[in-house]
């Protein structure tokens, strides 16, 4: 089936954590998903160009380049692009209140839906008081970040091996690890809070790259997760109706519908 048969439309899709400028981005996967997914307003929400990488070293692949021009050309065809920028894009802060052709820059904004609810939109890096803080350590944690994921990168290739499918070992840390937990759960109830301080029904946010969607007392915590590890991100379909769409999920699903019964897949 083409990608023009496949199109899938709704009126609002959030985007966040791409990373472009790494070689952990999967951007592969983010420009198949930007072929097939459209919406009327589309969210960047945060850390799309990662310039703490590109500061110490630059890479920027043709694929990388393809992403923003598949998000410019939307913009040309009529979608409205909001960017929200995030820490590993925080140049960008200085450009909030500006427009550049169909992309708005903006520190966060309120976005409500189809049915009346009010969400808040936000990177999030705001209540990590790590990047706060401790930038160093931030920074630290990226490093570390990026070397579990080049393991990741050989381990998984062992398992395609063994026909297995792909497995995360920084998601997994992530996890097991009970700092880790804790700071997620920290995070999501930080985020709640300023979401109820302002008046909000919820909160839909990015930057820890675990994609999410809960009930926390009557504010609904959304994340977008990212396109690093998970390819995550949230539809508003026409009704109001909020959605994560896993989407790398999918395509292995997809793959092993197709593939004849014990034959291998690749993740």
């Amino acid at each position: 089936m083409s990608d023009a048969e496949n199109q899938r439309h709704y009126r609002t899709l959030f985007l966040s954590d791409f990373h472009l400028g790494t070689k952990g981005c999967q951007a592969g996967l983010l420009l198949d998903f930007l072929k097939i997914y459209d919406a009327d307003t589309i969210y960047l929400v945060g850390d799309v160009v990662d310039g703490w990488r590109l500061r110490r070293g630059w890479y920027w692949p043709q694929t990388h380049n393809d992403v923003i021009q598949k998000l410019l050309r939307k913009g040309r065809k009529g979608a409205r692009l909001i960017y929200i920028p995030g820490n590993h894009d925080e140049f960008l802060r200085d450009y909030v209140g500006m427009t550049f052709g169909a992309v708005d820059i903006v520190q966060n904004a309120i976005h409500e839906t189809v049915d009346g609810k009010r969400f808040l939109v936000m990177h999030g890096d705001e209540f990590d008081v790590v990047v706060r803080h401790a930038k160093w350590l931030a920074l630290l944690g990226d490093w570390a970040y990026v070397l579990a994921l080049g393991i990741n990168t050989y381990l998984n290739w062992g398992r395609r091996k063994l026909g297995l499918t792909y497995w995360s070992l920084s998601s997994w840390a992530k996890m097991k690890v009970k700092n880790a937990v804790n700071f997620i759960g920290e995070f999501e109830q930080a985020l709640t809070s300023e979401a109820k301080r302002v008046g909000a029904d919820g909160i839909i946010c990015g930057h820890i790259h675990h994609a999410g969607e809960k009930m926390m007392g009557n504010i609904t915590y959304i994340n977008c997760g990212d396109w690093v590890e998970s390819c995550t991100a949230v539809v508003e379909h026409f009704d109001g109706r909020l959605e994560i769409i896993r989407y790398a999920a999918d395509v292995r699903a997809a793959a092993l519908a197709t593939e004849p019964q014990g034959t291998p897949v690749a993740a």
